[in-house]
């Protein structure tokens, strides 16, 4: 009778071409992180400039793979590496150019994404998400941690977090500086008066207050907002609860997406879908399968005219 295969953790690794994961990787197996004895599938997808010493990989029983075409990305291609190597654990230098879903897709029952990880060049960053936004964005699209390296204080740092938390809130964003410095100081300079017995939020910075209270919650509890959105009311949702918020771009037109708090009011079934609604509320949290999350309590709804924009940008 055979029994269950072992489950086998996956580190991911993305980002474009010299922006630093396999630099990352070094300086991890510097660290001793993964000298314990196990053996790790160590998969490259593309030829950097920099390559990890065989040394350091014989040291931390790594056992490096290539593969050279995304075609070769497959469930049986990883069911082949898995028979072939039996390894403890599974680590993937990606392709930045390579859809990051395929590779997720391609991974056996038993293989289980541990972490991702996402280096980003700074100095680049603005670059491409001017031109090729989408390819960018997908970078971090499964990344628990993003490293932005190579940063300077006069790069727009809190927008590039505010980008990365826009689509993937789960992230942490970290900026390492020129100096190899981290910089735990990036803070976004919000646009409104935070300290305000009324915080009103104009309607071009939705995005960014948005994306603030959710990393800032302890800041906003207990606080009086006021905002322009409009009303979804979810299935299944309780009769006095609805949903004011506004449809933003998180990475291109395809990706449009509502985003809003839950907003609980007396009235709230007497609202209709898409109605353009003055929200007056005061900030309280919930909590959630992924934790802590803001909630609203609506001191007063006033029917309004629609955002000037209707879609919500987070650059």
């Amino acid at each position: 009778m055979f029994g269950r295969k072992k489950e086998i953790p996956i580190y991911l690794f993305t980002g474009f071409l010299e922006s630093g994961k396999t630099q990352f990787i070094i300086e991890t197996l510097k660290e001793g992180q993964f000298k314990d004895g196990n053996k790790t599938l160590y998969i490259m997808c593309e030829e950097g400039v920099e390559e990890i010493p065989k040394a350091a990989l014989d040291d931390n029983m790594f056992v490096p793979v290539t593969i050279e075409n995304e075609e070769d990305i497959s469930f049986d291609t990883f069911m082949k590496l898995d028979l072939d190597y039996d390894p403890d654990r599974v680590m993937i230098e990606y392709n930045g150019t390579w859809e990051p879903d395929k590779v997720l897709e391609a991974f056996p029952e038993n293989w289980l994404l541990a972490e991702g990880i996402c280096t980003i060049d700074a100095s680049t960053y603005q670059d491409y998400l001017a031109n090729m936004k989408q390819m960018m964005t997908r970078q971090f699209t499964y990344a628990d941690l993003v490293i932005f390296n190579r940063c300077d204080e006069a790069q727009d740092l809190p927008m590039f977090k505010r980008t990365v938390r826009a689509l993937n809130r789960r992230s942490q964003v970290v900026f390492e500086m020129k100096d190899g410095t981290i910089n735990n100081n990036v803070k976004e300079e919000l646009p409104y008066d935070i300290n305000a017995d009324v915080i009103k939020v104009e309607d071009d910075d939705y995005g960014i207050w948005y994306i603030d209270v959710f990393d800032n919650l302890d800041n906003y509890k207990g606080k009086t907002v006021k905002f322009k959105g409009v009303v979804y009311k979810p299935k299944r949702s309780q009769d006095d609860v609805f949903v004011p918020g506004r449809f933003a771009m998180t990475c291109c037109a395809a990706d449009i997406q509502f985003v809003g708090f839950p907003c609980k009011w007396k009235d709230a079934k007497r609202l209709k879908e898409k109605t353009p609604v003055y929200v007056t509320a005061h900030v309280g949290e919930t909590r959630t399968n992924e934790g802590v999350a803001p909630v609203l309590y609506a001191d007063a709804i006033e029917i309004t005219d629609p955002p000037e924009e209707e879609v919500v940008y987070f650059q």
